[in-house]
């Protein structure tokens, strides 16, 4: 990650120096394709382009299209050829109050009121219903900011007649629309604004000289917060904070002042903003996001800090507790390990610039976040949009327990003489179905973060998914795996797509937290009996290398495939008969058999 492309940044000097962090981005390999139509109100050319920077700077590589200045309407509901043919994976529409067609008068009757506020949000609910039915893919779409100015002073936010009132219901409308509608999505201008100030952000001569609905100087803000958007629905979101303690979790130096001399509750004003920081930080546990400890301490004063009766976080409230003298990189490198993640999921909270440089030259795909002062540092982490919340399952939800467990696992494993042994022990249960509606949203989220154990790396959005599973010619499998230790939930899904007595496998992938438990084998066990049921012979595997998923590239072989193909850059096709296939796995029970 380039840190000038990380919050907090300096606008202006994105916005100067664009061509050459476009250069250093386009140097670097890999990344995600994802096509993105903008329908914009205004003019977009510049937001798209500082877009383009903070989605490669995440490993999102996009193709836009945009359509004429302010025809969002008519592009979107008379299906214009040119963005049929591009196809895209994901739209946004960038509106703002500017384009609200009809506003309350005054003198207009409540009646009247409500009348123009039901056409405003038909006229874009008609447009959301289209471009689902048309496209199938996620929506992103504007709110709206707050007006420049207050015909009714305080009023305006008071009676139907005032504009602040008419927006405000407007969005609510939106937001409405959002909850029951999982493909949706609010980007929320009115928040934004008001953080930036509104003032600036519709300083007006930006929209009469150039048409734009939002200041020059902002874009960079609202390109981020879109952004933060696109890596969340992609899987780009960091799953973990690592958190030095001394004067990053309460004031003071637990190994020289002791735990009575810190800084942390509620008798003194810097006691309450560390306070405030520990139950900010703590939340993020309702979201999934695992918590660990990254400190140089001593591991006793580490928990005797953690054990201050006016904190707010408690040692049970982090998954890893790294509190020692070595590195602090190389304590993120082992807590990557430890729990199966890459570096890069780590977002790095620590006081000392000199600890944060040296991260970020060691681990330049780790966040590191930059402040100056406790109350910055809230700041900091929520502007960041490391976390942002587009679903929120209920494995998301259990992600902090499921990953508490697999530490207890590991634990155990080492009073085992033998692996095998230890795999028993665990007891482990699998329930491997065909895909259903209660789990679609799972499963595509699943696709969009799993990385490593990913032959093929697709991506599928949650409408493709249910498109794939009703076509009748694929069989769509996702496997759950419990044990006596907890649930780890839906950790893998198979794609396989059938033509005549072969089935083609467009994706296998599994979640790492399940990883060395012999999952996979219960997978192919049961896409193999799938297979046998629709009267498949051969299966065919693909591996498609990316930088990231090298520890599939023999997956097929140690299935027992048969290498047929091997391309220049790495590409390998296998084959298996399945007519004498016996089962593989021995270590994992299943619950439910599978049917098809």
């Amino acid at each position: 990650m380039l840190q000038e492309l990380c919050y907090p940044f300096d606008a202006d000097a994105i916005q100067r120096d664009r061509r050459r962090l476009l250069r250093e981005l386009k140097a670097k390999e890999g990344g995600v394709p994802l096509r993105i139509a903008v329908l914009g109100g205004s003019t977009t050319s510049g937001i798209v382009k500082m877009l383009e920077l903070f989605l490669r700077n995440r490993g999102i590589v996009p193709t836009f299209w945009e359509c004429e200045y302010a025809q969002y309407w008519e592009v979107a509901m008379f299906d214009d050829p040119a963005l049929k043919a591009f196809a895209p994976e994901l739209i946004w529409i960038h509106t703002s109050a500017r384009n609200i067609k009809e506003y309350p008068e005054v003198g207009d009757p409540r009646e009247l009121c409500e009348h123009k506020l039901a056409q405003a949000y038909a006229h874009f609910e008609q447009m959301w219903e289209h471009l689902a039915a048309a496209y199938g893919c996620p929506v992103i779409q504007n709110n709206f900011e707050k007006p420049l100015t207050r015909l009714l002073g305080n009023r305006e936010a008071g009676i139907p007649q005032g504009r602040i009132d008419f927006l405000t219901r407007l969005n609510c409308k939106f937001y409405d629309y959002a909850t029951s509608h999982p493909h949706f999505y609010i980007n929320d201008i009115d928040y934004l604004s008001a953080c930036y100030g509104l003032d600036r952000w519709l300083e007006p001569k930006y929209w009469h000289l150039y048409k734009y609905a939002v200041a020059v100087p902002a874009i960079p803000y609202l390109a981020y917060n879109v952004s933060n958007i696109v890596c969340s629905l992609m899987g780009r979101n960091k799953k973990v904070l690592a958190l030095d303690l001394d004067n990053t979790l309460w004031g003071g130096v637990v190994g020289d002042d002791g735990v009575a001399g810190l800084e942390i509750g509620q008798e003194t004003s810097l006691g309450q903003a560390y306070a405030e920081l520990q139950g900010y930080i703590k939340s993020h546990k309702q979201i999934g996001v695992l918590l660990t400890v990254c400190s140089k301490n001593d591991h006793e004063n580490a928990i005797a800090g953690l054990e201050h009766p006016d904190g707010v976080l408690r040692p049970d409230d982090f998954t890893l507790i790294k509190a020692n003298w070595e590195p602090k990189s190389q304590n993120l490198i082992e807590s990557a390990q430890t729990l199966d993640l890459l570096p890069e999921s780590f977002v790095f909270v620590d006081d000392n610039p000199a600890e944060r440089a040296i991260v970020s030259a060691q681990l330049p795909d780790t966040a590191v976040v930059p402040f100056d002062s406790v109350e910055e540092c809230i700041l900091a982490i929520d502007r960041s949009g490391y976390f942002e919340v587009t679903t929120l399952s209920k494995d998301d939800a259990k992600r902090v327990e499921m990953y508490k467990a697999n530490a207890q696992r590991k634990e155990a494993a080492a009073q085992f003489g033998s692996y095998q042994d230890f795999l028993l022990s665990l007891e482990m249960e699998a329930e491997i179905r065909p895909f259903d509606e209660i789990h679609l949203p799972r499963i595509a989220q699943l696709t969009n973060k799993s990385n490593q154990f990913n032959v093929t790396t697709r991506r599928y959005t949650e409408a493709e998914m249910t498109a794939v599973a009703a076509s009748g010619d694929h069989i769509c499998l996702y496997g759950r795996l419990k044990d006596k230790f907890g649930d780890n939930g839906i950790v893998s899904v198979v794609i396989g797509r059938i033509e005549g007595t072969t089935l083609h496998t467009e994706l296998w992938l599994m979640s790492c937290r399940v990883l060395k438990r012999d999952m996979e084998l219960a997978m192919l066990d049961a896409y193999v009996e799938a297979a046998r049921a629709r009267g498949i012979t051969e299966i065919i595997g693909y591996y498609l290398p990316t930088a990231k998923n090298a520890m599939v590239r023999e997956l097929f072989a140690t299935f027992g495939f048969e290498k047929t193909a091997e391309a220049e850059n790495g590409d390998t096709t296998w084959k298996l008969g399945i007519e004498d296939y016996t089962p593989r796995c021995q270590v994992i029970t299943r619950r439910e058999e599978t049917t098809v």
